[in-house]
């Protein structure tokens, strides 16, 4: 549905190591990581995930209510997710990772914030 995602960053150094571990267990790969140009990128399964500081010039700041979410294959994956984040700079918010019930069936969820104070989240749907 999308093309790419794209966050901002005041550090991109900061953002780099961060992001680098959240991907692995996702298989995500870093397909450009330009720190002078002010570009860091990483794909996978067709999408793209960009951080990069503003062409502008302004700080990077990041959306009050956005949150941007991955799909996990387990929730070992989402749980090895949120441990990397931790361990990368990252900071965990909302309720501890495990399992939300909708109407529309159980999740799995964990979310984070990145160093940058961008909101993740990684997900697992469990079905009913």
């Amino acid at each position: 549905m999308y093309s790419h995602i794209c966050v901002g960053s005041n550090d991109l150094a900061k953002a780099q190591t961060f992001y680098d571990a959240v991907f692995a267990p996702l298989g995500g790969t870093s397909i450009m990581a330009d720190l002078d140009g002010g570009r860091l990128a990483y794909a996978n399964k067709g999408a793209n995930f960009m951080v990069c500081t503003p062409i502008n010039g302004d700080p990077a700041t990041f959306a009050n209510g956005g949150t941007i979410g991955f799909t996990c294959e387990s929730p070992e994956v989402v749980d090895a997710w949120h441990k990397a984040g931790c361990e990368a700079g990252g900071e965990s918010c909302e309720d501890a990772p495990g399992v939300r019930e909708f109407p529309f069936g159980k999740l799995y969820l964990a979310y984070l914030r990145d160093p940058d104070g961008n909101k993740l989240c990684a997900l697992y749907a469990m079905g009913e």
